[in-house]
């Protein structure tokens, strides 16, 4: 006989950042974008060939997340994909 349980975790209350922490994540924000300006391009490019490449994006990514944001990555990997969904 197969036992199951069933049940739902319900937190007890939202919590909210305050400004020193919104203002600190905008802050390592551009402090990531300055350190890493030079090389950013060619990395995102090497991450949207190999996603054109069908290659190992997981790989790809775990090293693109020390110098781009995800803000970064997510643009770059819709590029490609819609370019890549209108030539298919």
């Amino acid at each position: 006989m197969v036992q199951t349980c069933s049940f739902t975790v319900v937190s007890a209350e939202v919590i909210r950042t305050t400004e020193e922490e919104k203002q600190y994540q905008i802050d390592m924000l551009q402090l990531l974008h300055q350190r890493h300006a030079t090389e950013t391009p060619a990395r995102l490019k090497q991450l949207q060939q190999v996603a054109v490449a069908n290659g190992n994006l997981f790989d790809e990514l775990m090293e693109m997340v020390k110098f781009c944001s995800l803000g970064q990555i997510t643009n770059a990997l819709f590029e490609v994909g819609r370019q890549y969904r209108r030539n298919m």
